[in-house]
């Protein structure tokens, strides 16, 4: 059973910048796809950012580009997100994701992921 434990979040003045991690449990942290993904109050949640087993290879939503990195570091089972000039829309509670399965290809729907994190919440002041 995967298990994922999400923590960073909080409160934050627009401009500001916030770290999320994202810590698993298992031994096969390391063949998978991670994501992130944020659901705002009223909203369907939505995808963020993914990386691949390796790290080298991203994809981000049009919405954080140039502001949001996700990194991981597989001797640690942990993935981040690293969130920069943080605006109010970005207000959300944030979830981390294991892919279901390994393979090619970018995978940005909720549908791609099997195991969910409880999600931590980052609010963004103006």
């Amino acid at each position: 059973q995967v298990q994922l434990v999400e923590s960073g979040g909080g409160l934050v003045q627009a401009g500001g910048s916030l770290r999320l991690s994202c810590a698993a449990s298992g031994r096969t942290f390391s063949y998978y796809d991670m994501g992130w993904f944020r659901q705002a109050p009223g909203k369907e949640r939505e995808f963020v950012a993914t990386v691949k087993p390796r790290g080298d290879r991203t994809d981000y939503a049009d919405s954080v580009k140039g502001r949001f990195t996700i990194s991981r570091d597989n001797a640690k089972n942990t993935v981040y997100l690293q969130m920069n000039s943080l605006k109010p829309e970005d207000t959300a509670a944030y979830y981390c994701a294991r892919a279901l399965s390994t393979g090619w290809g970018t995978k940005v729907g909720a549908n791609e992921y099997g195991y969910w994190g409880q999600g931590t919440q980052v609010t963004v002041s103006s």
